[in-house]
């Protein structure tokens, strides 16, 4: 009697292993397949930010790429003649006016600087030296190879 109520509860018990063996098989494809979700969904994330970024990059370029088309129509447009007379002249001399006034102004500037040195007691080697400074010396080289090198540069094309 005991041994068919030990092969009831043994053969039970063997019924049911296969089915708790599944039930916790599943249990830990469950939790598999929740933290693969995971890694997905954060996988997407990033994909997402990326693309977001890469859609920032490509209008950013196509802006600035509108911005330098707009600059170069209205540098363009600056060099056509209205076809008024009066006006066109007036637009020619703008630059040249500027440059000389400014011109004008700068060596007022270092002129009134040195007599105002040499006023003062300094000497005029002293004040001659303490008026012309560097960045003087760098604005004159700016505006002889403006006018001088960019000239010869100009006649032989561009090329070296």
């Amino acid at each position: 009697m005991i041994e068919t109520l030990l092969g009831g509860l043994l053969g039970g018990a063997f019924r049911l292993a296969p089915e708790i063996l599944k039930w916790l098989d599943r249990k830990g494809e469950r939790s598999h397949e929740l933290a693969m979700q995971d890694k997905a969904l954060e996988f997407e994330k990033l994909r997402g930010a990326q693309r977001m970024a890469e859609i920032g990059a490509a209008a950013d370029a196509a802006w600035n790429t509108g911005a330098i088309e707009a600059l170069r129509e209205a540098v363009a447009a600056q060099g056509r003649p209205s076809g008024v007379k009066w006006a066109d002249a007036l637009s020619t001399t703008v630059r040249p006016v500027v440059t000389y006034l400014f011109v004008l102004m700068y060596a007022v500037v270092k002129l009134s600087t040195f007599v105002g040195s040499v006023q003062s007691g300094v000497g005029f080697g002293p004040a001659l030296i303490a008026t012309w400074t560097e960045a003087d010396q760098a604005l004159l080289s700016g505006i002889l190879n403006f006018w001088f090198i960019s000239r010869v540069w100009e006649r032989r094309g561009g090329q070296a």
